[in-house]
């Protein structure tokens, strides 16, 4: 059982099973991280390691974009990884600490690095390599991403199958209960949100997307991050980690290895996992990272799982006196 835990601001509450969340790509914005950076010594030390390992001036992007800049992927992985580290960082230097973690896409190399599977600059190193393998194989095959809503999941999968046979298109991401994003071939995700609208879909909205990412248009990313990993120890996870290919919590640090590789190409099975995490007791989440979208998702899913979020100062300092 948990034992009591702390507040962002460090004061002790009660027992709860805590699960930190990892955003992904999408949750980036100009300046991000740069109070965190100039308010706590830890946030810094990861800010500084980061502009140390990451061939890219990641600091500058974060702090100063410009926009456009922080919105290519080999820019916006590497920027969302590193927020979200010092904020776990911070967190974790108020002695909070997590009982279950899961990432959203790139987010679940942050969930590794809070389950002590990687070091801090083994993240940065895979992080970098798939930031950059995923932006290359998106001007090798181009393709568009979109967003289905009020559709369940099996019919989702079913607007897929049927849109095949004009192009490639899968889901990409089962984000929350009536909200699905696809993933493919322009001309297929052009026709599946044509027969989903014809279904009944409340609405479909593509993308401001460079790629199709968790597509089959990714496979040529695959290679280059399962070369990366020969390379990098994966140490038994400290805690249970949800990964996005299974929703299933494992401990088993090759698996964990096998599904990263496998993530690149699947779909991201979010409201599982969040529903894993509550069967496992999981009564408080903190949203580790810029933005608030996982703790919007979470809302849809269950809401009886308390969010918090920890990606700027005030959500440290909100409880102070």
């Amino acid at each position: 059982m948990p034992g009591a835990v702390r507040s962002l601001s460090g004061h002790t509450e009660p027992p709860m099973s805590t699960a930190f969340l990892f955003p992904g790509q999408a949750s980036q914005f100009v300046g991000m991280g740069k109070d965190l950076y100039d308010a706590s010594p830890v946030a810094k030390r990861v800010f500084d390691l980061a502009d140390g390992v990451l061939d890219i001036p990641i600091k500058s992007f974060c702090f100063g974009g410009p926009e456009e800049s922080l919105r290519q992927t080999a820019v916006t992985q590497p920027a969302v990884f590193t927020h979200s580290i010092a904020a776990l960082e911070m967190l974790r230097d108020k002695g909070i600490q997590p009982d279950i973690v899961a990432g959203h896409s790139v987010g679940e190399l942050a969930a590794l690095v809070a389950a002590g599977v990687l070091e801090i600059e083994d993240g940065l190193r895979l992080v970098s390599v798939r930031a950059q393998a995923m932006s290359a194989a998106s001007k090798t095959r181009q393709g568009s991403m979109a967003a289905i809503i009020g559709l369940e999941d099996d019919e989702v999968r079913s607007v897929c199958d049927e849109a095949k046979s004009v192009g490639l298109v899968n889901p990409a991401n089962f984000n929350c209960p009536g909200q699905t994003v696809i993933s493919g071939e322009e001309r297929g995700v052009s026709r599946a949100m044509e027969i989903a609208r014809g279904k009944g879909a409340k609405r479909t909205l593509e993308l401001p997307v460079s790629g199709a990412f968790h597509s089959d248009l990714m496979k040529p990313a695959v290679d280059a991050l399962r070369g990366a990993l020969e390379g990098i120890t994966f140490s038994p996870p400290s805690i249970p980690v949800v990964p996005n290919v299974t929703a299933e919590p494992t401990s088993d640090p090759d698996e964990l290895k096998r599904l990263l590789i496998e993530q690149v190409v699947s779909p991201v099975r979010w409201t599982e996992s969040i529903v894993s995490i509550i069967k496992m007791g999981a009564d408080r989440a903190i949203e580790v990272g810029p933005g608030d979208t996982l703790k919007g998702l979470v809302r849809r899913i269950d809401k009886e799982l308390v969010v918090e979020s920890a990606g700027n100062i005030e959500d440290f300092q909100k409880d102070e006196t």
